[in-house]
Order: C-alpha cells, then sequence, then structure tokens
C-alpha cells in the first residue's frame, strides 16, 4: 500500500515537472481543463482579414478570450462596417472554408482558429461599397481646348520643354525616317511579284519559305506589305484580315509581311515526305 502512495506521489510530481516545461514553451500560456488533459495554448491569435468592403488583406493579432461580439467591434475600427451587419466566416491556412462565426456569445478560441487562418468580413449593408466603386464617381471632364489654355498642366508642361510632340526638331527628324524607310519598303515592294518564291526573316522569329500571294498597300494599316503563304501552317489567318479577301490559302498559312523582311528567290518547297514507300 505504501508503495503504491509512493508510486502515485512520484508520478504527480513527473507531471508538475512536465506541465512546468510547457509553461515555458508559451509567453502566459492558457490551460484548458478536459476530463484531465491539459492543453497549453497560445492566448492570442494571428489572423488574416480579408473583407466584401476592399480587396486588401490585412494581419490582425487578437485574443482568444474575447467574444465574436468584441470581436465585430474591433473589426468595425479596421473595415469601418456596423457590426450589426457584418457576417464573419472561417477560412483554414489553405483559404478553405471552414465555417461560420455566427455565435456573437461565443469565444473566438472555440472556434478552430490557428495562427494564419482567415476571417473573411460581409458587410450586409452594402453601404461601404458606394464609396469603393469608382464607376459611381461624378468625373472631371475638360474639353481639350480648355485644356490646351491651361498654364498648370502636363501639356503645357511638354510645350514649354519642348519635349515629345512639341519638340519640333525631333518630330520632323522622326517624320523624315519614317519615310524614308517607307520609301525603302516601296522599292522592295515594287521589285516583289505575286507568285515569286520567297523566304521570310523577320525579326526574333524562324527563318520561313513561301509564295508570295499579294504585293501593295492594305486597309489593316499604312504602308506597303507582301501577303504571303507559308508552305507549313506558320501563319495567322487564310489570306482574310478584318473581313477583306486579299488572297485565298487555307488557315494559318496566310501571312503579312513588310517588303524588307521578304528575300525573292529559288526556294522550291521542301520535301517532307519519305523517302521510300
Amino acid at each position: 500500500m505504501a508503495s503504491g502512495l509512493c508510486h502515485s506521489k512520484d508520478n504527480q510530481e513527473k507531471e508538475q515537472e512536465i506541465h512546468v516545461f510547457l509553461f515555458s514553451l508559451f509567453d502566459n500560456p492558457t490551460i484548458i481543463m478536459d476530463g484531465g488533459v491539459i492543453v497549453v495554448t497560445n492566448p492570442t491569435v494571428n489572423v488574416r482579414l480579408t473583407s466584401s468592403i476592399s480587396s486588401f488583406e490585412v494581419q490582425r493579432r487578437f485574443d482568444r478570450g474575447i467574444t465574436i461580439a468584441a470581436l465585430k467591434g474591433k473589426l468595425e475600427m479596421i473595415l469601418g462596417a456596423s457590426p450589426s451587419c457584418m457576417d464573419l466566416e472561417l477560412f483554414s491556412v489553405s483559404d478553405k472554408f471552414m465555417q461560420k462565426m455566427d455565435n456573437n456569445e461565443a469565444l473566438l478560441g472555440s472556434y478552430p482558429v490557428d495562427d494564419d487562418c482567415r476571417i473573411h468580413v460581409t458587410d450586409r449593408s452594402g453601404q461601404m461599397s458606394e464609396f469603393t466603386d469608382v464607376s459611381k464617381v461624378e468625373k472631371f471632364q475638360l474639353a481639350d481646348e480648355d485644356y490646351d489654355k491651361r498654364t498648370d498642366s502636363a501639356r503645357s508642361f511638354k510645350k514649354k520643354q519642348r519635349l515629345g510632340q512639341f519638340n519640333e526638331e525631333e518630330m520632323a527628324k522622326k517624320k523624315a525616317e519614317i519615310a524614308a524607310r517607307e520609301e525603302k519598303h516601296k522599292a522592295a515592294a515594287n521589285a516583289i511579284s505575286v507568285g515569286s518564291r520567297c523566304k521570310v526573316q523577320v525579326t526574333g522569329q524562324p527563318t520561313k519559305l513561301a509564295t508570295v500571294m499579294y504585293v501593295g498597300t492594305a486597309d489593316f494599316k499604312p504602308g506597303y506589305w507582301v501577303g504571303v503563304k507559308y508552305d507549313e501552317p506558320l501563319g495567322k489567318h487564310d489570306g482574310i484580315v478584318d473581313g477583306k479577301k486579299y488572297f485565298e490559302c487555307e488557315n494559318k498559312y496566310g501571312g503579312f509581311v513588310k517588303p524588307l523582311s521578304v528575300t525573292v528567290g529559288d526556294f522550291p518547297e521542301e520535301d517532307y515526305g519519305l523517302d521510300e514507300m
């Protein structure tokens, strides 16, 4: 009998030592007695907050011992919604829906909330969305001629500093470069005939073999263009662009390129068949 009492006392001392060790792992631990089992939890929890009011996500730390009603009061200070119009939903760390937090008298710690879980707040009133929906905001509009008269605008600044389109010398230089390049494309286009075999070399793309199907100007973009039918389905269309038919070919075999990207010559179609049948 005495031996049994000694063992019991020894076990109690060991349990106390374990409890002391567990306590040392936490700052201000909370002890929950459940059928003789001691569970040690952190008294606070760090959660992520999202809402129907804003697209932003914030992080806040709360005491597990506060009620859901008290939590809503704190959320009002953060999100601006009225506690009476709040619906709370709890999501796991991996953003999987767990349950609604709809008991105002329950403690936050009574829910399975852990660090980095997410609490989503829905504002049933819908009033806050009126301030975040920019489509409802009346926009200030100014006629172009009135804007041109202002002296405090970006356009006015560019004029004074002779920047961009207001730098006549720079703009004239760019126009001359564009005109010279277009003349080169025109000259190249005049040397290309429909039906000729060619290779197409566009910067950043592999060389492609093709047949010339169209040469001239087009409606889809200014300047001179060469319409080609590729030997392989490496194109973008069937010769029809924006509803207008320029030439005929199978879909994905047609393309338009600038004349300087086309070299006319003896480029026979490659035989992709087998040497023997």
